[in-house]
């Protein structure tokens, strides 16, 4: 018995090309990341001289963005803001006719969901997205990416656009969506970060250096994700138990951090916003109840 073996001899599928609109330091990391995974990028820029690097590792410059779009059927746009995308893209509305339009530029739901309705009228495929994770991290598996819009646009290039993240995530049709996930995340985020940095104002102004509480932050650090689902549930529900972490009892706690921040001469701004959510919401009768009852006073701002 003769036995032959045969290798697969069918032709790689060659990865798609893709052209990037904007090289600012997000879309020189989105371009980036398209090279490193084998896509011909095509990239223009408003003001020249960004895309040398690029270039050097394979990308090519087109001279107008017309140019640039007539080079791929999937063309991301990532500027400083919608009106800025807009001005870029309005011009190339034939030619992006019949393209898919993906959007990773930051604004607000409603710009996101007018971009959406102004290539709807030219008969522009569109995708709104966020890139949530900083510009070292684009491309890699851990980074995370949403976006919302045509659902067929996405499962057509969702191979292509997870070159820019292992978590590159279809949230929904609604184009503004994506939007809305994204200042959700950084309105928690901005104040985090703000409530450290006051964290550590508290501590220095007693001459304690802020590197040394950095280790028992981890205690708080480690309780946020159960306590994100458990106030997440509450909010959906508009049900606020209360146990032994009522409400009356920790707007006394945000009264002493606010004391001795001002006896320190510390800012004060955010503790006292904090400190007056709480107070309505306790005069509406939720001191018996937990702190996600404080959405109340906060959907009900005065």
């Amino acid at each position: 018995m003769i036995l032959m073996s045969f290798e697969n001899t069918a032709p790689a599928v060659p990865a798609a090309p893709v052209t990037v609109l904007g090289l600012g330091a997000m879309g020189r990391a989105l371009a980036g990341a398209f090279l490193d995974a084998g896509h011909p990028t095509t990239v223009w820029n408003r003001s020249p001289g960004k895309g040398g690097e690029l270039a050097g590792r394979g990308a090519v410059p087109a001279a107008t963005p017309e140019e640039a779009v007539r080079a791929s059927g999937l063309v991301v746009v990532c500027v400083v803001d919608d009106a800025a995308a807009r001005a870029v893209l309005e011009p190339l509305a034939a030619a992006l006719r019949g393209r898919v339009l993906v959007n990773l530029t930051s604004d607000t739901p409603e710009r996101s969901r007018a971009t959406a309705a102004w290539a709807a009228a030219h008969s522009v495929p569109y995708l709104d997205g966020s890139v949530m994770v900083p510009t070292p991290v684009v491309g890699s598996p851990d980074a995370l990416l949403f976006h919302s819009g045509s659902r067929e646009a996405f499962e057509r290039h969702e191979s292509t656009l997870r070159a820019l993240g292992g978590r590159t995530v279809f949230i929904g049709e609604d184009p503004g969506l994506a939007a809305l996930y994204d200042l959700a995340l950084l309105d928690f985020f901005y104040g985090g970060m703000a409530a450290l940095v006051h964290a550590f104002a508290l501590v220095t102004a007693d001459g304690v250096k802020a590197a040394d509480i950095v280790p028992h932050l981890g205690t708080i650090v480690e309780i946020l994700p159960p306590i994100a689902a458990h106030t997440a549930a509450a909010v959906d529900a508009r049900s606020y138990p209360g146990g032994e972490a009522n409400l009356a009892m920790m707007a006394a706690g945000v009264g002493h951090v606010l004391r001795a921040a001002r006896t320190r001469g510390l800012d004060v701004g955010q503790l006292e916003a904090i400190s007056a959510v709480v107070e309505r919401a306790v005069a509406r009768g939720h001191g018996g109840h937990d702190w996600s009852s404080t959405v109340e006073a906060v959907r009900d701002s005065p």
